[in-house]
């Protein structure tokens, strides 16, 4: 039994074009409109890739936001922003001052801006949101949360210190489809969960891209910030870009494959698998205890939880669908992005009628609004840091295992490897001077 694309009829709320442009709507969902108030937040955005452009016509849409900052390492991109929300701006015949900056403490000085998006690569995550919180600004982040699980602990020090809202980029919570999954599974409805299947992809490789060329509007240097120096340039790592004639990415930063300065699959899928998974699951705040890596008698990574529920990363159909799997003694739910299926049609949920439509998955934006919720209300979004954080953790461990190559035990609680000192050497790394955390 399925229901093939049920997710994009029913994910709720209005849609951007890519990266091309920004269109003009007719309504927003009536969540949307309750949103925020007349006088509105000022929000900047740190980060101005591919992803970001995605968010950026998002929260373009939501009423009461005013886009009014960016910031980028890579100066075409700067130029790219100022051009996208000045036209934005221009078709709604609002004057709104527009500014972008090439370091993100000079956007973060300034005392107008409410709340800022982080969609820089992960190295750079928690470093930045730790001083958005610190001046005092509210902060809607792209998972994976942080790039260690120090790095995690720290932010969530700075976010409740400061009495800060932070909301995770993990938009399949605020997905219908996944609402539902979710919502059967704790309830029984599969009975008693023996296993997950948590589709994810492959750990990082270590870096073995050639040189090339910086090219001269990036300031490489700060790109790379806390990492080693002698990571070296790859138009693969910043997809370039055009003005003139005008030029999107052509696909997304490669860094995110590499070990140096990402997570691979492990993290950039599994920070929404793993997190649904640990969501249905109640392992929210929590985790597994041991981790088997890759190659350690198996071909994906085993993550076993306390109750004896084994979630695993592999495949669950021929097609390799990067989604979850639940597994219960009466019955399975599968659900991914664009389709559900379930062992009985009492499983399935119910079509809600809206229009389907083609859009990037990337352009709904009720994930967006809840944030903005979240900002006016001061409660905590429907992915706050904490989950933020076990969620990355998941992802880590399995990489710090499939590293060390052998099984390793973590306390999710007391979130320690015990006496395991090569474990533990895998929770922070050292920064390259000047960054500190």
């Amino acid at each position: 039994m399925s229901k093939e694309n049920f997710s994009r009829r029913r994910f709720i709320g209005t849609t951007a074009v890519g990266l091309a442009g920004i269109t003009i709507l007719p309504s927003l969902s009536s969540c949307a409109k309750k949103a925020v108030a007349e006088e509105g937040i000022r929000l900047g955005i740190i980060g101005l890739g591919r992803q970001a452009m995605f968010l950026l016509n998002g929260f373009l849409q939501i009423p009461g936001v005013k886009v009014v900052a960016g910031c980028d390492v890579y100066g075409r991109k700067r130029t790219r922003f100022e051009n996208k929300v000045n036209e934005f701006y221009a078709s709604k015949q609002q004057n709104v001052e527009v500014k972008s900056y090439e370091r993100f403490t000079d956007l973060l000085a300034r005392e107008d801006i409410d709340a800022v998006v982080i969609a820089v690569p992960d190295h750079w995550h928690a470093l930045i949101a730790i001083a958005a919180c610190n001046a005092g600004k509210d902060v809607y982040l792209e998972k994976p949360m942080t790039f260690t699980i120090k790095e995690g602990q720290e932010l969530i020090k700075a976010v409740r210190g400061n009495n800060r809202i932070l909301g995770i980029g993990s938009q399949q919570r605020s997905d219908p489809n996944f609402q539902h999954a979710v919502k059967l599974v704790q309830s029984g409805a599969i009975g008693k969960i023996e296993k997950v299947n948590a589709y994810v992809g492959a750990p990082p490789t270590p870096y073995n891209l050639p040189e090339e060329t910086v090219p001269e509007d990036l300031n490489w240097d700060l790109w790379l910030g806390p990492l080693r120096g002698d990571i070296h340039f790859n138009k693969e790592l910043n997809p370039p870009i055009s003005l003139n004639p005008p030029k999107d990415e052509e696909f997304w930063g490669g860094w995110r494959w590499y070990k140096e300065m990402g997570g691979g699959f492990t993290t950039d899928w599994g920070a929404h698998m793993f997190d649904i998974a640990q969501w249905g699951l109640g392992m929210d705040n929590n985790g597994p205890v041991k981790i088997a890596p890759i190659g350690d008698g198996s071909e994906f990574i085993h993550y076993e939880y306390a109750n004896g529920v084994i979630m695993t990363s592999e495949t669950f159909d021929e097609a390799k669908t990067k989604g979850v799997k639940f597994w219960g003694d009466n019955g399975w739910i599968e659900v991914s992005r664009g389709h559900y299926k379930a062992s009985d049609d009492s499983l399935l949920p119910t079509d809600s009628g809206q229009a389907d439509d083609d859009t990037p998955y990337e352009t709904k934006i009720p994930h967006q609004v809840n944030f903005i919720e979240a900002v006016k209300k001061r409660i905590d979004p429907v992915v706050p840091v904490e989950i933020g954080h076990s969620s990355c953790t998941v992802c880590t461990l399995g990489n710090i295992a499939c590293d060390l190559g052998r099984e390793i035990i973590w306390d999710p609680k007391a979130q320690s490897f015990g006496n395991d000192e090569a474990a533990v050497a895998y929770m922070q790394y050292q920064y390259r001077e000047p960054w500190k955390l």
